[in-house]
């Protein structure tokens, strides 16, 4: 109860602090908005109070002090209008929420339900397909930073700083504070942030969309995506062209056993398919492979999209080239507040999602040289905002680049390498599809309808892609940190902003065929190709199910978390599902590649000492010394694999 007392009041909190600042923005943006700030607030006070004080109660305490603090000093410099009612507009949007961003939340919290160590009979812990791989390293920070004094290592390589952006993760460390399980403190922000995320969608989608059913259509082509891979399960429908684990979308002949390898099968949806190198599929959906297993982006798109919607209904195109009025005080004042809140949020996130902030970072210079083209004689006022915005960012911004970023990706050559084509070129050896078939392939027909409605001559539409393809630009040919395909967390952003376009655009061809007979299968044929990878994917994420702790592994948990001190540090092999590090929060020497290699570390001495030890712990009893082991642990996992 304290938990989630706890959440409630830095949401209160925000809330009051936005409406104070904007009152004049419609109620239900403003509801949204406040309740992101407050989220923000929450994961970001008590870590600046872990400095000092650790991740302690105490610290938590003094970090509501200083929020209650912040909604004075917004008090103070309150905009004095009274606030916008309830308007047609609010009503829209709402029902938009409920017909569409509320089913889909729940159905996102359905998967979070069943994928985040849910308890079966046995005793064991299970999840789904998406979180079977990195959900143990999230819980591991989870467990690991009760108690830690900032800035922290990594509970899973000791002796190197914590710079994976683990603020989203700290939220829930917060709830355990305060009483809460780890299963409960996991889920309880993730169904906040799903709300926020998928109703926040819909509120950018119905701002920047030029008509209703082109925002509907638009959030429902983002969250539902997938691309042309299904076309692969009903080709040669009746012939076996392929076996497990080669061509196995193919792998036996009629529809039904293609189908049930798409359910059942280990990555076997058209969507991010497991056979790279064949089928080339690499297009994940949105609610299956970022939302459910990344907390990072569940807790980056919260603070990402209100920066989004302030930042485009402050600096819309219609603005572009008019005139400002320099004696309406209450117009550029309440621009200012706006920025002022923009740009704190988007400041706040390189530990909350560091793509997110290289998206925002990326987009807003897109807009603001879009901007100042067509400025004209608005242009000096124009420049004086964008600096006000783009200053307040990377003021907040730049201790956490410092602190964390830079050093991690300073100090390894796995990071920041010239790359083309994304996934398409692995190891820069050449492309594997033609590229703009690749995306094609990839997004479906949305990537043909967002080109096509970019010829039209459309400012608002030039506007939104100016940013957004300057994101694709940069995810097209940078790759950002080791693992490639994490670029995706940038070309979401720029789906993000181009599914309207295309969304758009469809309606556009759908109201031209008004007076055809074929408009309605049409349309029929359309919907098909928009979702049927997609619903395919939801599909098989929805029955996935696997064991990741058995009921050993739970209870050596519980011994560790009882019987040892927070402090302790362990020996054991580098498996990913370690049940000390990750349901313990206890220290390990060395965690898994899966993840310490795509955070730029190398640990091949760590490992060697390891094997090394288990072989002949006599002869090597100087590395327990030398990472100053406590205990060690011998599992199945050690005796297979040493």
């Amino acid at each position: 109860m304290l938990s989630v007392l706890f959440l409630l009041f830095f949401l209160f909190c925000g809330y009051m602090i936005i409406r104070f600042l904007l009152p004049r923005l419609h109620t239900v943006p403003r509801i949204y908005i406040g309740l992101c700030f407050g989220l923000g607030m929450a994961m970001w006070l008590p870590a600046l109070f872990a400095f000092v004080f650790s991740f302690s109660v105490t610290g938590h305490l003094l970090s509501m002090l200083l929020c209650l603090g912040l909604v004075g000093i917004a008090w103070l410099l309150r905009d004095r209008r009274a606030p916008l009612e309830v308007n047609d507009q609010d009503r829209e949007i709402l029902k938009s929420c409920l017909i569409f961003a509320v089913p889909l939340a729940l159905l996102a919290c359905y998967l979070q339900w069943t994928h985040v160590i849910e308890p079966a009979q046995d005793g064991s812990l299970h999840v789904g397909q998406s979180t079977y791989g990195d959900l143990n390293l999230h819980l591991a920070i989870i467990t690991s930073l009760r108690n830690a004094k900032f800035p922290a290592d990594y509970s899973i390589f000791p002796g190197e700083r914590l710079a994976y952006p683990f603020l989203t993760d700290s939220l829930s460390t917060s709830m355990m504070l305060f009483g809460m399980d780890l299963r409960t403190a996991v889920l309880v922000p993730s169904f906040l942030m799903l709300f926020l995320i998928f109703c926040g969608y819909m509120l950018f989608c119905t701002r920047i969309a030029e008509t209703k059913a082109g925002a509907r259509l638009a959030f429902l082509l983002f969250f539902i995506n997938g691309g042309l891979g299904f076309l692969y399960v009903f080709d040669m429908i009746g012939v076996q062209v392929g076996s497990y684990g080669a061509n196995q979308l193919q792998s036996s002949a009629g529809l039904a056993d293609r189908l049930r390898n798409v359910l059942y099968g280990w990555y076997q949806t058209p969507v991010n398919h497991a056979e790279f190198t064949t089928y080339n599929l690499r297009w994940s959906n949105v609610i299956c492979d970022m939302l459910t297993p990344q907390r990072t982006t569940m807790g980056g798109w919260c603070m990402l999209l209100p920066c989004l919607y302030l930042l485009y209904d402050t600096m819309v195109p219609e603005r572009i080239g008019v005139p400002e009025d320099p004696h309406c005080f209450s117009t550029r004042s309440n621009m200012l507040r706006r920025l002022l809140v923009v740009g704190i949020m988007a400041g706040a996130l390189p530990m909350i999602h560091t793509h997110s902030f290289a998206a925002i970072g990326l987009l807003s210079l897109g807009w603001m040289l879009y901007d100042l083209v067509f400025s004209g004689k608005n242009r000096l006022n124009r420049v004086v905002l964008w600096l006000i915005y783009g200053l307040t960012a990377v003021v907040i911004a730049a201790p956490q680049l410092v602190l964390w970023t830079f050093g991690q990706a300073s100090s390894s050559d796995h990071f920041l390498s010239i790359h083309f084509n994304w996934v398409n070129n692995p190891g820069s050896k050449g492309l594997i599809d033609g590229y703009l078939w690749f995306y094609v392939k990839n997004v479906g027909l949305p990537f043909i309808l967002l080109i096509l409605s970019l010829l039209d001559r459309n400012k608002k539409r030039r506007f939104i892609a100016s940013g957004a393809f300057l994101i694709f630009i940069a995810a097209e040919c940078i790759q950002f940190q080791p693992n490639e395909y994490d670029n995706n967390k940038l070309f979401y952003v720029w789906y993000m902003l181009c599914a309207p376009l295309a969304a758009d655009y469809a309606v556009s061809l759908y109201r031209l065929l008004k007076h055809t007979r074929t408009r309605f299968p049409i349309a029929v044929m359309a919907l098909f190709i928009f979702f049927c990878s997609g619903s395919l994917s939801i599909a098989a994420e929805c029955v996935s199910d696997y064991q990741l702790f058995s009921e050993q592994d739970v209870e050596a948990a519980a011994f560790a978390e009882e019987q040892t001190p927070e402090s302790s540090v362990f020996m054991t092999w580098t498996q990913h599902i370690n049940p000390v590090s990750s349901l313990a929060g206890r220290t390990i020497v060395c965690g898994p590649d899966l993840w310490l290699y795509y955070h730029g570390f190398t640990t091949g001495q760590r490992h060697q000492e390891i094997a090394d030890f288990y072989a002949d712990p006599y002869q090597n009893m100087y590395v327990l010394d030398k990472y100053g082991v406590d205990y060690i642990l011998v599992s199945s996992y050690e005796r297979s694999s040493l």
